[in-house]
């Protein structure tokens, strides 16, 4: 099969580098990729946005299936688009990528059909929010209506803190589009858990669940970003608790959105949050593969993932089961200085052939390219580097230790990826 993965970042790669292992792939395409993938696939100047341009692009070229990395072109419907001309794709339509593309649809969603969430207000009116902030209080939530690549999002500790995010949102127009709304709610506690299954519009698979580290600083601290880092298997989704956001949760989700007239295919992704009692809540969901939890999920996975994804294009699971390592994986993000804000690009990256030599290391490039022969940053998030190991601990420390090796100018990360972990080991 000849495949094309759209997209540039850590997430891509990672995608990039499992399909480069299975039997069914020919022939790799990315678009653009990266100076990570550069090495696996070919890569081509067509960017993720660029809907007729990948369109052209998949029938000049026969390809056989395009895997969509981004949230962005699957909100603007380049799914619906490829199999409009015949192209397979492995992504949900433009209507079912509302899920993310809309937090006001998902909250209302969420609502209609009693999948667990945090209770919400949406308004489009400043003053209304405003007035709703002041009488409900903090801790709140604020969250633009719309695709914010992760930064959306405030969890506000005091009043002030939630203005802050409101002018950010509907007086600023930080967000741009999606800043139309913005949905205030609930402030939940608990621990966060990743879960991500794929679907073919009726059946799902799970994966392996995954816990993120949104903050950019150490000890959750500091803004949010799109992630600083992950680990895989997230132990504090035990099995029976899998088995309920498997059913309750993710299922039901499918279920629902048929009843809507929406056939979900691809992978959805639920963000949880953990309550004290044990029991999850949708935080939110995302139509695609998470950035950075599929750095740590996929180097687990022993399936092909080409035919799983190739089932859930056609709408027919051939298996009832993904098969994975009994191993865990730690994935620290190392990101350029000044992330989530304004940052350098073009600093020389060096150290990364000999961090790629260490056992059990995977290094997926985000925000690199190649320039004159080397490879410069390009991003926020510049690389994940990736421990993998049966023990948890040697997973982290080779992550870290890998890490060490790696430098560049403004070179930034956290240091405790992974230490939410070590209370259910």
């Amino acid at each position: 099969m000849k495949i094309a993965v759209i997209g540039s970042g850590g997430r891509e790669h990672a995608l990039a580098y499992k399909i480069n292992e299975s039997k069914f792939c020919d022939k790799l395409f990315c678009l653009p990729g990266n100076a990570g993938t550069d090495s696996i696939a070919e890569n081509v100047d067509i960017y993720a946005e660029d809907i007729e341009g990948i369109v052209n692009f998949a029938k000049s070229k026969n390809i056989d299936l395009v895997v969509v990395g981004p949230e962005n072109p699957l909100a603007k419907g380049l799914v619906d688009r490829l199999e409009s001309v015949g192209v397979k794709a492995f992504g949900p339509s433009k209507a079912a990528a509302q899920l993310e593309a809309s937090k006001s649809f998902s909250k209302n969603f969420f609502r209609k059909y009693n999948i667990p969430t945090a209770d919400f207000r949406v308004f489009e009116d400043y003053n209304e929010a405003k007035d709703f902030v002041e009488k409900k209080g903090a801790p709140i939530v604020i969250k633009a209506d719309g695709l914010a690549a992760g930064k959306g999002v405030t969890v506000a500790q005091n009043i002030d803190e939630a203005i802050c995010a409101l002018d950010d949102i509907l007086k600023n127009r930080r967000f741009k589009g999606a800043s139309d709304k913005v949905v205030i709610e609930d402030c939940l506690v608990g621990e966060e858990a990743s879960f991500l299954v794929f679907s073919d519009g009726n059946n799902i698979l799970p994966m392996i669940a995954a816990q993120d580290h949104k903050p950019i600083f150490d000890g959750d601290k500091g803004p949010n970003t799109g992630g600083m880092g992950a680990y895989a298997r997230a132990p504090i989704v035990d099995e029976k608790m899998r088995d309920y956001i498997t059913k309750n949760i993710m299922q039901k989700t499918i279920d629902s959105l048929k009843k809507e007239g929406i056939v979900y295919k691809g992978v959805l992704y639920a963000g949880l949050m953990i309550d004290e009692n044990k029991k999850p809540f949708v935080l939110e969901f995302n139509c695609r593969f998470g950035d950075p939890e599929t750095q740590a999920i996929l180097p687990l996975m022993e399936s092909d993932i080409v035919e799983i994804m190739k089932a859930s294009a056609d709408g027919n699971f051939q298996s009832d089961d993904i098969v994975w390592s009994d191993k865990y994986a730690v994935s620290v993000v190392v990101a350029s200085e000044g992330y989530p804000g304004t940052y350098e690009k073009g600093n020389i990256i060096e150290g990364l052939e000999d961090a790629e030599k260490l056992e059990g290391v995977y290094i997926f490039h985000a925000g690199t390219k190649i320039k004159d022969s080397m490879v410069v940053t390009n991003g926020g998030r510049v690389l994940n580097v990736v421990g993998v190991d049966k023990e948890f601990r040697k997973a982290q420390e080779k992550a870290y230790n890998a890490i060490k090796l790696i430098h560049f100018d403004g070179m930034i990360y956290r240091n405790d990826i992974g230490n939410k972990a070590y209370k259910y080991l």
